[in-house]
Order: structure tokens, then sequence, then C-alpha cells
């Protein structure tokens, strides 16, 4: 079993961010429905957290920008662990996530293990 991240970007920051409020709202109760899910096949080694508007991005010469976004408005509006077998896993249980539908994007990556 390995480690991955899931991290749902979406546009939290625009005057017309998508999803829309409206459309966050509606998902909320299939997201909590979907990372249950996760739960109960054993899946979620570390549960949702929500993240704040603000962030800082850190570039080379220590230049530092406000905002949790580097090139676009998307940031990150939800991180945590699952456990899968494979990347192929890790995307399909992603995969499941209801705000794409609305808009939002879902990234996985997976823990390198430690060198031994």
């Amino acid at each position: 079993m390995n480690d991955f991240l899931i991290a749902i970007h979406r546009d939290i920051t625009s005057s017309d961010p998508i999803p829309t409020a409206a459309q966050m709202q509606a998902a909320i109760k299939p997201y909590q429905d979907w990372v249950a899910g996760i739960g109960a096949k054993g899946r979620l080694v570390a549960p949702p957290k929500r993240w704040d508007l603000d962030g800082r991005v850190i570039k080379k010469g220590k230049e530092v920008s406000k905002g949790p976004f580097v090139e676009n408005k998307q940031s990150i509006g939800g991180l945590f662990l699952i456990q899968a077998e494979s990347y192929d896993e890790a995307v399909e249980i992603a995969s499941g996530c209801p705000i794409i539908e609305f808009g939002a994007s879902v990234e996985v990556r997976m823990a390198i293990p430690p060198v031994q």
C-alpha cells in the first residue's frame, strides 16, 4: 500500500469563482459521503482539512507573493491522504470527487518511500 496526497484545486478568490458558492453548497453532502466511503474502505490516512484563502508563494530570490496560487486563480481547497495499491487505484478514488463536476480539479501525488 502506498500513501497518496489528494489535493483539490478550485478558484476560490476571483469575483466569479468556479465552482460557484451555490455549486459548492450543493456538493457538500456528496463530498462528505465520498470521503466517508473512502474511510469506510479503510483507505483514509488523514482526513480532509480546509485551508484559508490567504497563503504565500515563495520563489527563487526569496520573492514572496501573497495569495494561495502561483500562476492562475486556482488554489488548494482541500488536502488529505489516502492509501492505494497504485496510481491507477488512487486516480480511480480521486475521480469520484463530486466537486470535479463543477469545475474543480483534483491532483494525485504518491509519497516517495523513505530511503533506507
